[in-house]
């Protein structure tokens, strides 16, 4: 691969620096040139943002040859120095919060499940803690990480006692009575001012670094060099800061994207303009140089994890032929919370069968309604999102995840299937030769609705800023073409055949669609809708179909997207797509 002007800078400098990479620019590849052109007998550690990719890089490097660089990531680097020396036992999936209420013997208040509301602070508050540069838990304050009116009140009311249990937990982990977590032994790593024996740190992801592994990074005497993008800063909600905008060193770019198009890069820059509404914003030029033609990965890529698993639902209800798909990730953590309750868990609370609840957090909740209040005062989305799924489909839960199961495929047989599923934070660092977003991210209008409707001092600009970043790593993840709803558009952004955009439905033109669909089953021979009234709802249902619309419909249909999408799309209805696949033998050439 011939390297770019920039490349070739960042590989002749010397000194500390820090480089700001698009999506896609070979940031890797400028960083393995980097390392290759220092002295060879220079002791260079790269800092990898997680185990996949430390495995990648890994590999890369000793392909290049290049015996004298250790790959880490921040943990395996903590494990090291800390829980060896000391004999810790990890916990994988840390405390949740029922065990975090027995361990600490919390005391409540006459109001239900309170200690659990305590619990549940206690975690996130030494999450804080231990992802920080502070030395003490007091040098924090908690309350400044809760947004909720009702959390916050809830956390003002016990704020001492929340104080005082996070240091007795801590406490407990640190005398080695009870298993560490992983926040636990990078902050103790962090707090033990660690040197490292490397002449080079390359920091990778530097936007999605915690402060703690910051803190231990700039106080090296290595020479630094540190590498990510801005506008892919996606994990704030983990504590994590962006890096590049904390370091004061000499900023390198790579604008040069080999991933996708300039089609793709235009559309990436508006959305990163959408940023103007909430601060005075700069946006970084983004060159496309991708020009990939072929069609085998085809992914659905939604914000939240009820947004994919209601798209997967309509994949298995709709899409009857495909027969193979995959989730980024393990598929249960689809259903699953992160500390460990799950789906049917809170299936089984709305049916009012608690026997068969496993998670105790929810075995003690007595209804769906107690379990609201636990979360507005928690503000557990994750569980506000299962919740969501309960009440909108009930019984039908068990049927519709059976049915995505069943078409699962392992990850070794990942290449087999039709339609990959990911959330942003699952696919972060993935590429696909086609995507289809869901209409769940934020779109320009909700900013500008905000903005009207608030104060400024009520508008969170740092988590707005990051909603906006998810659209944009959303949206550089292809590498030909993209689906995207209309509401997430930029205005007037000009056609391409790369980019297909389509028709949101509202809920009205649903529910319409459903009674229209009721009438149809009533009779075959009785006919719901007359010629004229098709033609008023679907106004290009009998346009002649051109060989411009033909290709945009085979591409369609080789990129995965199923008959009521692509009805949306053309305007038309679902029986004149069927109508026309079947005319053009789409099924029997693609499928």
């Amino acid at each position: 691969m011939e390297l770019t002007p920039e490349q070739y800078e960042i590989i002749n400098s010397t000194g500390n620096i820090k480089i700001n990479a698009v999506a896609g620019s070979g940031k890797t590849t400028t960083v393995i040139e980097y390392a290759k052109a220092r002295p060879a007998t220079s002791k260079i550690l790269y800092l990898a943002f997680n185990k996949s990719v430390k495995l990648e890089a890994s590999k890369k490097f000793a392909d290049k040859g290049l015996n004298n660089v250790k790959v880490e990531t921040a943990h395996s680097l903590a494990y090291r120095h800390i829980v060896f020396q000391n004999n810790y036992k990890v916990r994988g999936q840390g405390y949740k919060t029922n065990e975090i209420a027995e361990l600490l013997n919390l005391q409540g208040n006459e109001e239900k499940h309170t200690e659990y509301v305590i619990a549940n602070h206690i975690n996130k508050f030494i999450a804080y803690f231990c992802n920080s540069d502070k030395q003490k838990v007091q040098d924090l304050n908690y309350l400044d990480t809760v947004t909720d009116p009702k959390a916050k009140i809830f956390v003002l009311s016990f704020y001492e006692y929340i104080v005082s249990q996070s240091r007795l937990l801590l406490s407990k982990m640190d005398k080695g009575e009870i298993e560490v977590t992983h926040d636990f032994y990078l902050k103790k790593f962090q707090l033990s001012n660690p040197k490292l024996p490397y002449d080079y740190i390359l920091f990778d992801e530097g936007q999605d670094a915690s402060p703690a592994m910051l803190d231990v990074f700039f106080k090296q005497q290595a020479t630094k060099v540190i590498v990510g993008d801005t506008h892919q800063q996606i994990y704030g909600w983990r504590f994590a800061v962006n890096s590049l905008e904390k370091a004061d060193f000499k900023t390198y770019h790579l604008s040069t994207s080999f991933r996708f198009s300039q089609d793709i890069a235009n559309l990436a820059m508006e959305v990163l303009k959408y940023k103007k509404h909430i601060n005075e914003h700069q946006t970084i030029p983004i060159t496309g140089k991708g020009n990939s033609k072929e069609i085998k990965t085809k992914a659905v890529l939604a914000r939240t994890n009820l947004g994919l698993l209601l798209k997967a639902i309509e994949y298995v209800t709709e899409k009857k032929k495909i027969k193979h798909i995959y989730f980024e990730g393990n598929i249960n953590s689809y259903t699953y919370a992160d500390e460990g309750a799950s789906l049917y868990d809170v299936l089984n609370l709305y049916k009012n069968k608690t026997h068969l609840i496993k998670d105790k957090l929810i075995k003690a909740m007595k209804d769906l309604d107690e379990l609201e209040d636990y979360i507005e005062k928690t503000e557990d989305v994750q569980l506000a999102m299962m919740v969501e799924i309960v009440r909108e489909y009930g019984n039908k839960i068990p049927d519709i995840i059976k049915a995505i199961k069943e078409k699962h495929v392992d990850n070794d047989d990942k290449e087999k299937a039709e339609m990959i599923f990911s959330t942003v934070h699952r696919c972060k660092g993935m590429e696909y030769d086609a995507i289809q977003l869901v209409n769940d991210f934020i779109s320009e209008e909700k900013l500008e609705k905000l903005k009207k409707d608030k104060k400024a001092e009520e508008i969170n600009a740092t988590k707005l800023n990051e909603e906006i970043n998810l659209l944009y790593v959303a949206v550089t993840r292809t590498k030909n073409s993209i689906h995207i709803p209309e509401t997430l558009m930029p205005l007037d952004f000009p056609k391409s055949t790369q980019i297909h955009i389509m028709k949101v439905v509202s809920e009205e033109e649903k529910q319409e669609a459903k009674t229209a669909e009721l009438n149809d089953q009533k009779s075959k021979t009785e006919k719901a809708y007359s010629v004229d009234e098709v033609r008023t709802k679907h106004k290009d249902a009998y346009k002649p179909w051109t060989p411009e619309l033909d290709t945009e419909l085979t591409t369609m249909f080789c990129e995965g997207v199923n008959p009521k999408d692509m009805a949306k799309h053309f305007g038309r209805t679902r029986g004149a797509i069927t109508s026309r696949i079947k005319k053009l033998e789409l099924e029997e050439l693609y499928g």
